[in-house]
């Protein structure tokens, strides 16, 4: 039952607990007030063990649960999850030591017993704590702003979800000022314990990271529209039975915070300011949490400890990822890093392969209170740190990211894909020195959002081929009937050519070029984002007809501004682009080139292209680049050219920087008693001897070879040279009764058994504009 934002204990005072987990066989009820009912269960005798610790008492280690509640979260977690390997968590319970009894010592009494599994002191812990708008505080809290500064919270307010809004959020720790004006609003609850006076201003302070309203007082939160918070205490519990009552009420998606650390003797070493995890009761019952689909984020502790060095009491590196006893309960761990960039790890936080992210640990500027009554609820601090001040920025992270999907896509992320997310290197800020910090990277939701990790930013992209749907792929990168080319401009594009037009999947739309006057050019745009594309720049190139068509081959057309691309993938058309007559070289074909790109989905820099590593990349992946090296041509000669063949000219590129062996393949779909031959310079012969028979041509500067007409004709690879442009010309002959009907051809140009490049031609009847 929620207790009210002031909820005090009467002064409560800390015992000291021994944990002891049963051995999973046997049948111990559930229950308070077991002491007599070991002896009779044969479980060991209590009766000399209470005599050795006068005024022990055994507790369920469970009690903010019923053992049925647990057992149904437990049927839920392995269905949801099935790499869940459930524990009975029934086996554990406490026994609660008075002053006078040493917990070492009853430990090692307890692990006698031959029905004990495991046995610990319970040690109390701490806090994690080292010793936009008009919300005055605003300016001061960094952590918001955008990277490599902060997580840039702003960024994601500007999508629906992005404020936290329908998340649920439950904090752990000890104590907190509920009612201070800038959390009162929110209406937090106490779920189970009480409230540590000594520990409000700590508590006080995480929440007002996480989710201070936005109101003209004080600061603001990172996710300031949470739906619920709630707060659970281990003040006069265990943490693990505090987590459990959080566990039982939150949903599929909900976020956990574990603001805690402890100092324990395990394996004979004295550790200081662990995460909690390193025992097994709060292990097990994290990995409940995440088996449910609650995401848990857990404080790294500030004990400048190696957790890769790490070895519980049987010597096993659990917190070590690299090692084969590596336990992982799916909460994301975090590290501190410095305020000021670069992010470099702060002293005292530990460190090591487990540690998923990291948050600002010094100079946070947040709400605070005080230890004693009348609680102070104006306060402000400056100077929050610790993994305490970083572990609500990660928080804060993934209620914004579970917003955005939620309001998006209508569902949540499960832990492990939610921690994937925020501890991703490539949509993460780097601290200071990686290898040395250790402390994972601290989450950039600009990148997040505007990669498309969520879903919701928007996706615009130039189809490749028809049938292109935007995904990476290894068919023609250069038949795109998104770029298209007319002689007299287009009324209305959009009925022309759009969404209901009947031709959104026409690659035969556009015409040569025609030298002496304006030409136009329209750009086709899909979106297959979760949002809205808005101000998208289209800019459109021409080169020569060529293979390979880096951007040395490049001349700027000009370009268009669509206002909007919406969602959907719907095909949106641009306003034409002029091509001015004077800047047009010459009637003919142009290989065109499409980039487009906005605010959230950028345009790729041309400059980068020169690299050939990077080009290769660039023309695979990126979808926001397109060739319309598709020439539609009339299959009838050109008698001015050649009375018997239809002549299709082009040039074979080399890279822009240094050569490379590459080659060329004819590739032809031809009917019955059709011919083709590629014509070549007369000093590519050399090269190509042996590959014959040759026709040498009548100006004895160039010659020929047969290919097939019926499929595929490979040349052998050869050298080209760096920035080489080899003048070919595929001769195609059609017999006139089959001319009616269209047919394709094309030239791709292989690197490495990869196309780079290719130029195609639909030969048909059309009538000339």
């Amino acid at each position: 039952m929620a207790m009210s934002p002031q909820a005090t204990s009467s002064r409560p005072r800390f015992i000291n607990r021994v944990v002891v987990k049963f051995l999973e066989h046997l049948q111990i009820p559930y229950e308070d007030g077991l002491n007599e009912r070991l002896d009779e269960l044969a479980i060991g005798s209590w009766k000399d063990l209470a005599s050795r610790f006068p005024g022990i008492s055994i507790h369920r280690m469970y009690t903010s649960v019923k053992p049925e509640e647990l057992q149904r979260l437990v049927t839920t977690a392995t269905r949801r999850d099935p790499s869940y390997q459930p524990r009975d968590l029934l086996t554990y319970f406490v026994i609660e030591c008075p002053p006078q009894v040493n917990p070492d010592e009853l430990v090692k009494a307890l692990s006698a017993w031959r029905t004990v599994e495991k046995a610990y002191f319970d040690p109390p812990g701490s806090e994690p704590l080292v010793n936009p708008g008009d919300d005055p505080r605003s300016p001061n809290q960094g952590y918001l702003d955008p990277a490599p500064t902060g997580i840039d919270a702003e960024y994601a307010w500007g999508f629906p979800g992005g404020d936290g809004a329908g998340q649920q959020v439950i904090d752990l720790e000890r104590g907190w000022t509920l009612d201070h004006e800038d959390l009162v609003a929110l209406g937090a609850t106490l779920i189970h314990g009480s409230i540590r006076d000594g520990s409000r201003p700590h508590g006080t302070s995480v929440l007002g990271e996480i989710c201070a309203v936005d109101n003209s007082l004080g600061c603001v939160g990172i996710t300031p529209n949470v739906a619920s918070v709630q707060v659970t205490s281990y003040w006069d519990s265990t943490r693990a039975n505090a987590m459990m009552a959080a566990i039982a009420v939150l949903p599929f998606g909900g976020v956990l915070l574990l603001e805690a650390q402890l100092n324990a003797n395990i394996g004979g070493v004295n550790w200081v300011n662990l995460p909690i995890e390193a025992l097994d009761a709060e292990f097990e019952t994290i990995r409940l949490a995440t088996a449910l689909g609650i995401t848990v984020v857990e404080a790294a502790g500030n004990g400048s400890n190696d957790l890769d060095t790490f070895a519980d009491d049987l010597g096993r590196q659990v917190l070590n990822r690299s090692s084969g006893n590596f336990r992982d309960s799916g909460a994301i761990m975090v590290g501190a890093g410095s305020s000021t960039v670069p992010h470099a790890r702060l002293g005292f936080s530990n460190f090591g392969s487990r540690i998923d992210c990291y948050g600002w640990g010094e100079d946070v500027d947040t709400a605070t209170s005080n230890t004693t009554m009348p609680f102070n609820t104006t306060s402000y601090t400056g100077g929050f740190n610790g993994t305490s001040s970083a572990s609500p920025i990660i928080t804060g992270a993934a209620l914004a990211v579970q917003g955005i999907a939620e309001a998006s896509s209508g569902f949540r992320f499960n832990p492990l894909q939610l921690r994937a997310i925020l501890s991703n290197a490539a949509t993460g800020t780097a601290s200071a020195n990686p290898a040395v910090d250790r402390i994972g990277v601290m989450p950039n939701l600009r990148a997040i959002i505007d990669q498309d990790i969520i879903g919701v930013a928007p996706d615009i992209y130039l189809r490749d081929f028809v049938g292109d749907v935007g995904d990476p792929h290894v068919g023609a990168i250069s038949a795109s009937p998104d770029v298209i080319l007319r002689k007299e401009p287009v009324a209305n594009p959009e009925a022309a050519f759009g969404e209901g037009s009947g031709f959104e999947d026409d690659a035969t739309l556009g015409y040569e070029a025609e030298a002496g006057q304006d030409n136009f050019i329209y750009l086709r745009v899909r979106n297959r984002g979760g949002s809205n594309a808005t101000n998208v720049n289209g800019m459109v190139y021409w080169s020569p007809v060529s293979t390979l068509v880096t951007p040395d081959l490049w001349t700027l057309v000009g370009s268009v501004n669509i206002p909007l691309v919406p969602a959907g993938d719907t095909l949106t058309v641009s306003d034409s682009i002029v091509w001015p007559s004077a800047e047009i070289p010459g009637t003919g074909h142009y290989c065109l080139v499409g980039l487009i790109g906005t605010a959230a989905d950028p345009a790729p820099n041309p400059a980068v292209l020169f690299d050939w590593d990077t080009f290769r990349a660039f023309i695979r992946n990126n979808n926001n680049v397109t060739w319309r090296n598709f020439n539609v041509v009339d299959n009838d000669p050109d008698v001015s050219m050649d009375p018997n063949y239809v002549v299709l000219p082009f040039l074979a590129a080399g890279a822009p920087r240094q050569s490379l062996r590459m080659r060329l393949e004819v590739v032809a779909r031809l009917p019955r008693g059709s011919k083709a031959m590629l014509e070549l310079p007369f000093q590519m012969r050399e090269v190509l001897q042996g590959f014959g028979p040759f026709h040498v041509g009548k100006d004895r500067r160039s010659f020929q070879i047969p290919v097939n007409a019926h499929g595929i004709r490979r040349l052998p690879e050869i050298s080209f040279p760096a920035k080489a442009r080899m003048p070919l010309r595929l001769l195609v002959h059609i017999p006139e009764e089959y001319r009616a009907k269209p047919y394709e051809v094309y030239v791709r140009q292989i690197f490495k058994k990869e196309e780079v490049g290719r130029v195609t031609w639909r030969l048909m009847k059309r009538n000339k504009q």
